[in-house]
Formats: C-alpha cells, sequence, structure tokens
C-alpha cells in the first residue's frame, strides 16, 4: 500500500464514529454500520460523473489494482491478501491478463508456424 494511502486510511480510521461494526468503512449518518454494496456503486458512478468519464463498476478497481499489482511483481498470494480471496484459485485468473509474462511460459507452435 502506498504510504500516502495508509496515511489517509489511519486519518480517517481516527476521525470516524465510533461503532460496533468491523467495516473499515461506515455510513457517515447513524446509524453507523457498514457501507453496502448499493453504497460504494453509487460512489463509484458519482466519482466517474464529476470526472466526466463513463461509467464503471467498482469490480474494475479491484481488476485494475490485482493486474496493476501483478505486473510491479508482487505474488498471486499477496494479491489475493489484498482482495480478501479465501483461496488462491480465486486470484488465479488475474494471471492470465498478462499477456506479456506469459509469452515466456507458451510452448512453441508445431511446426514453427506463429
Amino acid at each position: 500500500m502506498p504510504v500516502d494511502v495508509g496515511e489517509t486510511l489511519v486519518a480517517y480510521l481516527r476521525r470516524r464514529p465510533n461503532s460496533e461494526h468491523r467495516n473499515v468503512f461506515l455510513r457517515a449518518q447513524a446509524p453507523y454500520i457498514g457501507v453496502t454494496p448499493s453504497a460504494i456503486n453509487y460512489v463509484v458512478r458519482y466519482a466517474c460523473i464529476r470526472a466526466g468519464i463513463p461509467f464503471f463498476g467498482p469490480h474494475r478497481l479491484r481488476h485494475s489494482l490485482a493486474t496493476d499489482m501483478l505486473r510491479n511483481g508482487a505474488t498471486l498470494v499477496e494479491i489475493g491478501q489484498v482482495l480478501r480471496h479465501r483461496s488462491v484459485e480465486s486470484t488465479v485468473i488475474y494471471a492470465k491478463v498478462d499477456d506479456i509474462a506469459l509469452r515466456p511460459l507458451a510452448l512453441p507452435w508445431p511446426g514453427g508456424a506463429q
């Protein structure tokens, strides 16, 4: 995690309302419960509108993070921990995205054709 992101997260955790819920992010108004998937979807949609870009869902952010981590040398286990996958099989799908990294693993085409 980049230092500035970690510092921002710590600052948020220090000022967020007290709650018995273990979620990192809570609603801004009482009752202070964890944000819902639909709330996250709304936040991403609103950010896209403010940035003037076509809407995409929150899953694309997770996917982009995972592929960027992979390209920068993170292991599938590390990526799975960040994404909170329960098994490495859930994370393996990101390995197939990096065509350049997979090229050395490809077998030559029979007969030498490309």
